[in-house]
């Protein structure tokens, strides 16, 4: 029989996890409610530039005493910066300039996953068991049957469209990044990792901005802009990271990652609300294949059967 603290120690990461996934479903409204206002690599700079900032009190006494180990792996913290920080969301914000934040979400946060053990498979050498690859094949299944707008015959004549492509590509700039996360330095602590990677992010995305500002459309400043950046460095950069991690310590990491499914509902939700986009069949459709998918690629035989011993 569970305890009072335990109890309270799951209701406390299931609350954690539901406010990461809350936050962070808020990035694709905000990238597709901001064209014309900003170009989607200043966005990207001033979110990570907040998220720097505010990671600085946090995590500089740990970073100065880890220095010698983040100067000695600063190639990798580069790779990992340039893929998951410069290119990852500024894809997705280049993105949200031709498609919809449903799409953006469904998409972008789905396909992910399946970039993820794709590499896996090839860089670190992990084998998919059977379950996975039925997992795999149903979450394609759900995005094909997005791409096609709910109609299999339009795949006959199927191409990609500028939307689709900028987030495919955002997708697997973060399954790059999900991989290097996995091989970080156990003599880099979690929140130096952060500071020196949001920082570096910002820096690579330093002359694609100067460059934007020059070529395009002035940034149309008012409180709501601001407002938007903020929520999205503080909110989406640290809040939600924060949050996250603090719900994996409560209650694990493989029922943690189970509340990452949600995001593209919340995400379409709150398009719904906030931007009037239409939430279709279709897209109901692919949400429910995609989660039956990545909960098969994500829990194995084992890890269910352990679990239920953990609640006997």
């Amino acid at each position: 029989m569970s305890s009072p603290h335990h109890l309270s120690n799951e209701v406390k990461g299931i609350g954690l996890a539901l406010l990461a996934v809350i936050i962070w479903g808020g990035n694709f409204v905000i990238a597709r409610s901001v064209v014309g206002q900003i170009g989607p690599v200043s966005l990207g700079f001033f979110r990570w530039l907040i998220a720097s900032v505010i990671m600085i009190p946090i995590a500089w006494t740990t970073c100065k005493r880890e220095w010698n180990s983040i100067r000695q792996n600063i190639g990798y913290l580069s790779i990992t910066a340039l893929f998951g920080i410069t290119l990852f969301n500024t894809l997705v914000y280049v993105a949200g300039h031709y498609t919809g934040a449903i799409n953006m979400a469904m998409i972008g946060t789905t396909s992910s996953p399946i970039f993820s053990i794709l590499l896996a498979f090839f860089i670190l050498k992990e084998q998919p068991g059977l379950l996975r690859i039925a997992g795999i094949i149903i979450c394609i299944s759900g995005i094909l049957w997005l791409l096609s707008g709910g109609n299999w015959q339009h795949l006959l004549s199927f191409h990609l469209s500028t939307g689709d492509i900028w987030v495919l590509g955002g997708a697997f700039c973060f399954a790059v990044y999900n991989i290097q996360v996995r091989r970080k330095p156990p003599t880099i602590s979690s929140t130096s990792f952060l500071l020196v990677v949001f920082s570096l992010g910002t820096l690579f995305l330093l002359p694609g901005m100067i460059w934007e500002v020059n070529v395009s459309n002035p940034i149309q400043w008012s409180s709501s802009m601001v407002s938007m950046l903020l929520y999205l460095g503080a909110g989406t950069s640290v809040i939600s990271f924060l949050a996250w991690n603090a719900a994996i310590a409560k209650i694990g990491i493989g029922r943690t990652v189970l509340f990452g499914y949600l995001i593209p509902l919340v995400s379409s939700l709150e398009a719904v609300v906030l931007l009037g986009e239409k939430f279709s069949s279709h897209h109901l459709i692919g949400a429910v294949l995609i989660s039956i998918g990545l909960v098969l690629t994500n829990i194995s035989p084992q890890q269910w059967f352990s679990r239920k011993k953990e609640v006997l």
